[in-house]
């Protein structure tokens, strides 16, 4: 497991506190936003794009589609996959992958910060009721 894993994300308060996020768009596509992050690091965490789907809640088919899309996005393929075998295949980060993660989040985390004071005056203007 690399330096960027983390715990799988549970659902909590402050995971629910309204914050910025940055997507990188590229062409019509996601290449990357907070989601395909999340994925990157269960796939690090997990060594299978269908483990990560189910730490995420999400379907494996809606995780690998994701892959994909990174995958098409970048000069380099950012998840590497093994078909079969005994223990049935696999996936990992690569390098290279690790590396975009790395670059996102502390994007992220720059953005964030740039807009700390804004955020907190936003966050009054909202509702305190829930919104699916």
């Amino acid at each position: 497991m690399s330096e960027t894993a983390t715990r799988p994300r549970k659902r909590t308060p402050a995971a629910k506190a309204p914050k910025p996020q940055i997507r990188i768009l590229f062409r019509k596509a996601i290449a990357m936003g907070p989601g395909k992050a999340a994925l990157l690091e269960a796939i690090d965490r997990t060594g299978s794009i269908s483990g990560a789907a189910r730490d995420l809640e999400m379907s494996y088919r809606r995780a690998w589609l994701l892959v994909d899309t990174m995958n098409q996005c970048f000069k380099q393929p950012l998840v590497s996959t093994e078909t079969g075998g005994q223990k049935g295949g696999g996936a990992h980060v690569t390098e290279f992958g690790q590396e975009v993660l790395r670059r996102y989040l502390a994007m992220e985390a720059k953005a964030a910060a740039s807009v700390e004071g804004e955020m907190a005056q936003f966050v009054k203007l909202m509702s305190k009721t829930a919104v699916a």
